[in-house]
């Protein structure tokens, strides 16, 4: 059965699409089918993903964005509707559900329909259920191994709904003071929501009629991302950054693995380190590979690198093997 895992954060500007993309193509190359969706209404996975023209396609009234397959729900004039996701390429079996950047609209919806979902009201659910409905229809349509999901940097109703259909979630960070506060901040929203779904699902009467996430995702950990390399520094982060790369650990501890550990929402490592890979800052190659929409590893000089450009696209593929390595043992597939 397909694993549904989210990145997400409430702190933006850590380069979590640009991680997720980078990771869905490792995974393809494992032989595995990917489902990305993009629920981040900034659409920068579709963007890195798939050309503008087929953008605006998806954005039609016939297309099949995710704002596009919800929209009747928004609209209360219908249930979701199944449409099939894009193809990212030819090489392989990575898809992406397209991004949308009225996808903002439905958090309203959300917002106002989540007093009556947790009173078991059946419209209200199916307000608060679409997303979640439509993604177990898609990876079942495509035959997804595992799906990605790119959130937004917000503790808004809509990742609350997105999140809650996860079965893992992973959180991006970078060494800074915004970061560490703000897995405080997440944590606490994470045992609300909790609580919350749980009242949704204890007043639900309705049995297999509708699907409901359960509000349960499991923390895998975090990953490190934007810090400046140091040659020869034993975690290869300058100084600078490793003022606040070392109270990282401490601060996911207290603030995330604590709080849901009670909760058995919180994989057990055996090492108990929940770092589980750092991306240091790719800098200037981020727009080469953006442009050619492939992932830096797959960079060449035909899309325009030149001198050690190359050689640093071509060894950034190992910045991602661990977190890659780590999911295959999560789903079980290694």
């Amino acid at each position: 059965m397909a694993k549904i895992i989210s990145i997400f954060n409430n702190k933006g500007g850590v380069g979590k699409t640009t991680y997720m993309y980078h990771v869905a193509h490792l995974l393809v190359r494992k032989g595995l089918t990917v489902l990305m969706v993009d629920c981040d209404s900034q659409c920068n996975l579709t963007a890195y993903s798939i050309a503008d023209s087929e953008t605006k396609k998806a954005w039609r009234d016939e297309g099949n964005s995710i704002y596009q397959v919800i929209d009747p729900v928004y609209r209360t004039t219908g249930d979701i509707r199944n449409r099939v996701p894009s193809k990212v390429s030819s090489k392989g079996s990575l898809w992406i559900v397209p991004g949308d950047t009225r996808l903002s609209n439905f958090e309203d919806l959300l917002g106002d329909t989540w007093s009556a979902a947790r009173g078991g009201s059946e419209p209200a659910l199916r307000a608060q259920s679409a997303i979640h409905r439509y993604i177990e229809w898609a990876t079942e349509r495509v035959s997804a191994d595992i799906v990605l999901v790119d959130l937004g940097p917000n503790l808004g109703a809509l990742n609350r709904a997105v999140l809650a259909s996860s079965d893992y979630f992973i959180t991006p960070v970078a060494p800074d003071l915004f970061s560490i506060q703000g897995t405080e901040n997440l944590g606490n929203k994470l045992v609300s929501w909790r609580k919350e779904w749980d009242q949704c699902n204890a007043a639900w009467e309705g049995g297999s009629r509708l699907s409901i996430p359960k509000g349960r995702p499991t923390y895998l950990g975090y990953v490190v991302q934007m810090h400046n390399l140091r040659s020869g520094a034993a975690d290869g982060m300058t100084a600078g950054w490793r003022i606040y790369g070392e109270e990282l650990e401490p601060a996911v501890q207290a603030n995330i693995v604590a709080k849901l550990t009670p909760l058995n929402q919180v994989i057990k490592w055996d090492e108990g380190d929940y770092k589980l890979g750092a991306i240091p800052n790719l800098h200037s190659l981020i727009p080469y590979s953006l442009e050619a929409k492939k992932p830096v590893f797959d960079c060449t000089s035909a899309d325009g690198l030149r001198g050690a450009h190359i050689a640093r696209a071509s060894e950034s593929k190992d910045h991602f093997s661990q977190i890659v390595d780590t999911l295959e043992g999560v789903a079980g597939w290694s």
